[in-house]
């Protein structure tokens, strides 16, 4: 963090703690990245602070862990239940049972935590559908308080390569969930949910209104943003290059205001007819993607000679702005999709409707609208968006 403060810009306020189990950590650690933060200039207080915990790590350590995270300006916690079938936690592996969960979830509310996401697995061959509608029920009354979680994740069970679980599915041993399967419980997912109140902004999120994660949110907008530590990414643009920053070093932009769309629009540089040229666009600028070594042993070595990246095409940007953009509720301004869209594709999607019109919620009263996929083809997007991108 130190060596690459000037990556950072005056505007970051989120920080996320995760991609781990940072609830391993004893707080004194949690004190040491929050002072190197400080150091350089950056260490809050975050509109959005978030961190990763498991649930046998929290009934472990008590209330006065969760009361210290609070104190040092954790203002939400996301927790991995996955499931409230004990069975199923076994053969995912995780160390905790469902009332482990619920004590854990227990104690985050007692301690004074408001914001609390819990994540849930769905499309395991073994999950009944009686199995997954029964961990619904649990988890949106979780609360002893009757109260509902701000948020939830879910996602779908995906094999990863070099996986446990990929090498048993090479042994004949484990078969994945049929894609009816995986279908079903996603819309039983998206129902009870809809039901219960939740803003289901993202394909695999859905928030009480306003408990939106911002610092993902940014993500989905394709906001730069700045990773330390071991495989960390980070994504650079132009705009977020500090003013004190050295040559090719780059800064984050603000992860909680201004919309996606508010970038230049990026031309792709090899065309198909109908589509907007580098030329017409009038577009220069470039985005660059780089990550930490992913060895641990390798990144202490050398935190800072070991990082790689590369620099995106335009093209690149352009698909993966309309990727991300659709898989979100607000989806993506019309005019963007015209600009780097056969016409063809575009008129297709809205015939089948694949995708719909709503109103621009940023821009005036007469604002261009917005194109999104409707919530019964989130299960389909990926289909969905190569098709326009």
């Amino acid at each position: 963090m130190e060596h690459r403060a000037d990556e950072i810009t005056d505007d970051v306020n989120t920080l996320y703690i995760g991609g781990g189990t940072p609830s391993v950590l004893p707080l004194d650690v949690f004190e040491r990245l929050l002072d190197a933060l400080h150091r350089c200039g950056h260490g809050g207080p975050y509109d959005e602070f978030t961190v990763e915990v498991n649930p046998e790590d929290i009934v472990e350590k008590g209330p006065e862990y969760v009361e210290g995270l609070l104190r040092l300006g954790v203002n939400r916690i996301s927790m991995g239940v996955q499931s409230f079938d004990d069975g199923i936690l076994k053969f995912m592996n995780r160390r905790h049972d469902a009332e482990t969960a619920r004590k854990a979830y227990t104690i985050l509310e007692e301690a004074g935590v408001e914001n609390i996401s819990i994540d849930l697995i769905f499309g395991l061959p073994q999950l009944s559908d009686a199995q997954w509608q029964d961990t619904l029920d649990k988890a949106l009354s979780i609360s002893g308080t009757g109260r509902l979680p701000k948020h939830i994740s879910s996602y779908q069970l995906s094999v990863e390569p070099g996986s446990m679980l990929a090498r048993l599915v090479e042994r004949g041993k484990f078969e994945e969930a049929s894609e009816e399967l995986c279908e079903k419980q996603y819309s039983m997912l998206c129902s009870a949910l809809r039901d219960a109140g939740y803003h289901h902004y993202e394909i695999s999120n859905f928030a009480l209104p306003g408990y939106e994660a911002r610092h993902n949110s940014a993500y989905w907008r394709h906001v730069p943003y700045v990773g330390f530590g071991p495989g960390a990414h980070s994504l650079i643009s132009p705009q977020s290059v500090s003013p004190t920053a050295p040559e090719g070093a780059y800064g984050l932009r603000s992860a909680s205001t201004g919309d996606l769309f508010a970038f230049p629009y990026f031309a792709p540089q090899n065309t198909r007819p109908g589509r907007a040229s580098a030329e017409t666009s009038g577009v220069e600028s470039h985005y660059s993607r780089t990550w930490n070594e992913a060895d641990l042993n390798r990144y202490l070595e050398d935190p800072m000679g070991v990082r790689d990246g590369e620099e995106l095409t335009g093209e690149q940007v352009v698909m993966e702005r309309i990727m991300l953009a659709l898989r979100t509720s607000e989806g993506i301004p019309e005019d963007f999709l015209r600009m780097h869209c056969a016409p063809h594709e575009l008129e297709h999607a809205l015939a089948c409707g694949n995708l719909v019109r709503i109103p621009d919620c940023h821009g005036a009263a007469d604002a261009p609208c917005r194109l999104r996929i409707p919530e019964d083809r989130f299960f389909v997007s990926d289909s969905i968006i190569s098709d326009l991108a």
